[in-house]
């Protein structure tokens, strides 16, 4: 949720569901394509579970922010984009969503930050099997298994920057928000 971008969260949970689940179904079935070279493999991964991450996802989201779904699209996304920017919003009664928007981002990072472990267990299984499949396997499976490697080494360095960028500019949409609660001297 941390760093699924403020376009998401204009629409429903349907709508949620859709662009963080076909964005995973399609990452994983491209993985699958060029490691099988089945394109029917990579359709049925696609198919489910794309489906089963996104629902996942617009469930943690909305969760995460019980408020969001009360607030009308555009206020939504408003809030989602100024808050990730770290910008006062337009509107001073969107304010106390930003608040709660930025809890929300808070609480999923620490979340997130408990659970570092599996991130890093899955990076050793990630190099041994590229290692074995680099030896024993096709040059497909030595390649996707590489890019695993990859992705989990982005995983373990540029997110965590990422999210810290994305903290420092959330506290000042706290700050901006706080700002145009407080009543005019």
């Amino acid at each position: 949720m941390v760093l699924v971008p403020g376009w998401v969260w204009q629409g429903g949970p349907l709508r949620r569901a859709l662009g963080v689940g076909l964005c995973a179904g399609v990452l994983f079935g491209a993985f699958v394509a060029v490691e099988s070279g089945s394109w029917a493999a990579a359709a049925v991964v696609v198919v489910v579970l794309g489906p089963l991450y996104g629902v996942r996802a617009a469930r943690r989201m909305s969760r995460a922010w019980p408020g969001g779904p009360g607030l009308g699209p555009a206020d939504r996304a408003e809030v989602v984009r100024a808050t990730r920017r770290g910008e006062a919003v337009a509107d001073a009664r969107l304010a106390p969503a930003v608040l709660q928007y930025a809890g929300a981002l808070r609480a999923v990072r620490e979340e997130d930050r408990l659970r570092w472990w599996v991130t890093a267990l899955v990076a050793v299984v990630a190099v041994a099997l590229g290692v074995y499949d680099t030896a024993a396997g096709t040059a497909r499976e030595a390649l996707v298994s590489w890019l695993v490697v990859v992705l989990v080494a982005l995983e373990l360095t540029w997110a965590p920057r990422r999210r810290d960028r994305l903290a420092s500019r959330v506290e000042r949409a706290e700050g901006e928000a706080r700002a145009l609660l407080r009543p005019a001297p």
